[in-house]
């Protein structure tokens, strides 16, 4: 990792070349990394105070923030996810107020179905999940991570995200194509090859699908299958949530053995509320 001095000391050409995404760090301050052969922190020198002042920060504060950014940018780089070796989910009480006797443990490169009818609670299990509930939901059930209560940190961290959830419904509103939108994803991970994971992202998600759709295609203008086929693509390769809840994968209109083990294959602990007999023989 590049040290905040180190990257001072650099010509803004090398920073620009080896961390692109300061530009967009400086850009949100208003500041344009030009002058390419100065060294950045000299660069910075050159401003005055009152230029400072217009953009709402001093100097240093300005440094300080690009030292915390650093530090996020190294620990996406060597994949800084939380990694869980179990989850376990501790019986509360069902709607009638009586106790439920279980305890449930579950693995990476797992697949637990939920069955059940309508209004059996299957949703309120994934959310019970989803929240980490520690006793603290109308169900009073408890989830351990790696034997243990989880950190409250963790519980409401947005960096570390223990779950992804794939809705019912998805919808997006973002008037950019799909080869746009994993881009700015896989850019947000710092994923070494780009262009070839975004490929590879949209190729999977075509063989998901019951239609097909290219790079071009506008998030927009997909249908709902072939949302829901993106999104699972996409969370197999770039989340790095390391369980996956899904709410009747029946009704996405997708290969539902094949989005299973496509997540399966990348270690995800994976939950699926089901009302099909077969999806559920398959956990």
């Amino acid at each position: 990792m590049n040290t905040i001095v180190e990257i001072l000391e650099k010509e803004i050409k090398s920073v620009k070349s080896e961390l692109p995404q300061l530009v967009g760090f400086f850009g949100n301050y208003g500041i344009n990394l030009e002058h390419e052969h100065i060294p950045l922190g000299a660069y910075l020198e050159n401003f005055t105070e009152e230029y400072y002042e217009d953009i709402g920060i001093d100097k240093h504060q300005l440094i300080e923030n690009l030292d915390g950014f650093l530090q996020q940018l190294e620990a996406i780089r060597n994949g800084n996810s939380f990694r869980i070796s179990s989850l376990t989910v501790i019986g509360g009480h069902d709607k009638q107020g009586n106790p439920e006797t279980v305890r449930l443990t579950l693995v990476p490169g797992s697949i637990t179905s939920i069955v059940g009818p309508t209004g059996s609670g299957k949703s309120r299990l994934l959310a019970d999940i989803e929240w980490m509930a520690q006793n603290d939901t109308p169900t009073g059930r408890t989830i351990l991570v790696n034997d243990e209560k989880p950190d409250t940190n963790l519980r409401f961290s947005l960096e570390h995200k223990l779950v992804a959830q794939l809705s019912q419904n998805m919808n997006f509103v973002m008037d950019t194509s799909v080869r746009d939108f994993i881009t700015l994803h896989a850019e947000s991970r710092m994923v070494p090859n780009i262009p070839e994971a975004v490929e590879e992202i949209i190729n999977q998600a075509n063989l998901l699908a019951g239609e097909q759709f290219t790079g071009q295609t506008p998030v927009t203008a997909l249908s709902g299958g072939q949302s829901r086929a993106l999104m699972i693509a996409d969370t197999a390769f770039l989340s790095s949530s390391p369980v996956v809840l899904i709410d009747e994968i029946e009704n996405a209109g997708i290969d539902r053995k094949k989005a299973l083990a496509l997540l399966v294959k990348k270690e995800k602990i994976v939950l699926m509320a089901t009302h099909d007999p077969i999806l559920a023989l398959m956990a």
